[in-house]
């Protein structure tokens, strides 16, 4: 009682009530904030929203393009694009992963591979529900076994996709090379260029070597698009617009694929390269190295066994010996030597030297023997070059100089790579005073010109550059720049001449000269090539070579069954023919094949006469 007769009724009312209004005029405010905010989002920014509300239901999505074909000259097909069927998984479908791979293991079988680059994909960037590829080539009973059990696997899928494929496999390896998976290195380099991310938008594939890689813009095409309509989860529910893409262009090459099968069928067995040229328009119809691999198994990503069986191969399969194999030139320099010793002036045709098998030089005690111990006699330079007289070539080498023979050289394009489209080409090793005044430290001394005067010593060449400069003999010093594309979507390329300026020599009536000694040997008597009579059957001008592999000393011989196979002399042969009116030049290098005559000389002899034959026919 006494403390209810304290309290202020009227008083907590009021309190009561300012309470009230102050919560009631706050509510207000607040709902006046929301209501203006409201007005401002649905009114003020409703063009911007409805924007991004439209962006989020509408997508623009890719499509890559189909990949352009590669023909050779004849029209046969060498690089073409196959349906392939693989195993895809969208990982935002997927319940349980680990579960899932598990069953498909046992259904199908998955390899550690396939599980290893399933998880790099995956790392990827990628967009919401977009499949990531598990395995590739699914066999007939792989897809139906998938197809059956597709209740079971939830975001699993089997995806149909056109592939690139070799039909000539070893043939054309690398020359053509091959296509394979984007890697992170290659996207990231794509990524950096605007337009070249937005071409390469939805291709998981690009050109690695050969001509995939040189003619890869070519080839890819132009990326298509289609306007998806997708729900919240980023599902596709229907297209509702699409541009198609811009298939890449089909390109021709000047090769020749009854030459490239020949050339595989004369070389197998060996290790060596060949390159063969059309004269006239400087189209390479053959290039190939011996052994070879299968261009096929790179596309999709190859084995870890795979690879390492090419990798360990003691021959070598993967290395491209036509372009990038370093060879001494040995004697098949000899005709481009003398050429330069008659434009010097330091000798004639009819000018002979005495060779007794050994040539020294002024104060110098050491001999350089001749291949043949009891020397020729009385040479001239026709002789020379028909019985391949080393001493011939010493003393005329030493009397021209190295400062008139390695500028001479350089014109038929020795030390350079003078292709148009080959990439990665090694560009061998012309020597001169500079040159070993910087990479060795010293002067350049008469005994190094004797070495080059035979083609040994520091020079290197590949089989490229042998058949290039061959190519520009027959050709009697006219430049066509060597290339493999012949055509663009069946329209001709222009032939470039490029500013390579043409070879003019003081006196054009030794072009001819050279020729006719070139031919004898083949067709004379005491020619180097003279087995290959037997099989004439058209007027080949050629020269054969023999390079060391390991050093003879002066007092030895050298003994082909005391060393082992691979220190044994490489042979080299180079060519052209029709004597008069040369159609073709080719360049042949067999490793340890010793004998040119015997090893190399027949195989460009098959070559030729293969060529000459079709285009008769």
């Amino acid at each position: 009682m006494w403390e209810h007769s304290f309290r202020d009724k009227s008083a907590e009312r009021r309190l009561f009530r300012s309470r009230a209004l102050t919560l009631a005029i706050f509510i207000f405010l607040m709902l006046c904030v929301l209501a203006w905010r409201m007005t401002y989002l649905q009114i003020n920014l409703y063009e911007k929203y409805k924007d991004l509300s439209e962006n989020n239901r509408i997508q623009l999505r890719p499509i890559a393009p189909n990949r352009g074909l590669i023909y050779d000259r004849n029209g046969i097909l060498l690089a073409e694009n196959i349906p392939s069927y693989s195993l895809t998984l969208v990982p935002e479908r997927v319940r349980d992963m680990e579960q899932t791979i598990a069953f498909l293991d046992k259904l199908i079988g998955i390899s550690e591979r396939d599980r290893e680059q399933f998880d790099k994909r995956q790392g990827f960037r990628r967009r919401p529900f977009e499949p990531v590829v598990l395995r590739h080539k699914l066999t007939e009973d792989d897809i139906a076994k998938v197809m059956v059990n597709r209740f079971y696997l939830p975001g699993v899928d089997v995806e149909a996709q056109l592939v690139r494929h070799y039909p000539q496999g070893k043939t054309f390896a690398h020359v053509l090379g091959y296509v394979g998976r984007i890697n992170q290195q290659e996207q990231a380099a794509l990524d950096t260029d605007p337009d070249t991310k937005r071409r390469y938008s939805d291709t998981q594939f690009i050109g690695k070597l050969g001509v995939e890689r040189r003619y890869e813009q070519d080839l890819h095409g132009e990326v298509g698009y289609q306007k998806v309509e997708t729900n919240a989860r980023g599902r596709v529910i229907q297209i509702i617009e699409r541009q198609d893409p811009v298939p890449g262009q089909d390109i021709t090459l000047h090769l020749d694929s009854r030459l490239q099968q020949l050339a595989e069928k004369e070389m197998k067995g060996m290790r060596g390269a060949l390159v063969a040229i059309e004269v006239a328009t400087g189209g390479i119809i053959s290039l190939y190295s011996n052994p070879s691999f299968d261009p096929n198994l790179f596309v999709t990503g190859i084995s870890h066994k795979d690879y390492s069986d090419l990798r360990d191969n003691p021959d070598l399969p993967l290395f491209d010996r036509t372009i990038r194999g370093q060879y001494p030139p040995a004697s098949t320099l000899k005709p481009f030597v003398g050429l330069a010793a008659l434009n010097s002036g330091i000798t004639s045709w009819s000018e002979t030297i005495d060779d007794p098998g050994w040539y020294k030089l002024e104060n110098d005690e050491r001999l350089y023997r001749d291949w043949k111990r009891i020397g020729h006699g009385k040479v001239n330079l026709q002789r020379a070059i028909v019985e391949s007289c080393d001493t011939y070539f010493y003393d005329v080498a030493v009397r021209a100089g190295i400062d008139n023979i390695s500028p001479f050289l350089a014109q038929f394009g020795f030390g350079r790579n003078m292709t148009l489209d080959i990439s990665n080409a090694l560009p061998g090793l012309l020597p001169d005073r500079d040159w070993k005044r910087a990479k060795r430290g010293s002067f350049w001394y008469a005994g190094d010109t004797v070495n080059l005067g035979i083609g040994q010593g520091f020079m290197l060449v590949t089989p490229m550059q042998l058949a290039t400069a061959t190519a520009v003999l027959a050709n009697r010093g006219t430049w066509q720049v060597p290339r493999l594309i012949l055509a663009h979507n069946d329209t001709p390329d222009e032939i470039p001449h490029g500013d390579i300026p043409d070879l003019q020599l003081k006196n054009p009536q030794d072009w001819e000269q050279m020729y006719h000694a070139m031919e004898q040997v083949v067709s004379g008597t005491h020619g180097t090539a003279r087995r290959l009579m037997s099989k004439l059957r058209y007027p080949i001008a050629g020269k054969t070579g023999t390079a060391q592999v390991v050093g003879i000393k002066q007092d030895e011989e050298y003994d082909s069954e005391s060393l082992r196979e691979r220190w044994r002399d490489h042979a080299l042969f180079i060519a052209f023919a029709p004597v008069e009116k040369p159609e073709i030049a080719i360049a042949v290098v067999i490793e340890n094949g010793e004998s040119a005559g015997r090893t190399a000389g027949p195989i460009a002899q098959s070559i030729i006469n293969e060529y000459l034959g079709g285009a008769e026919g």
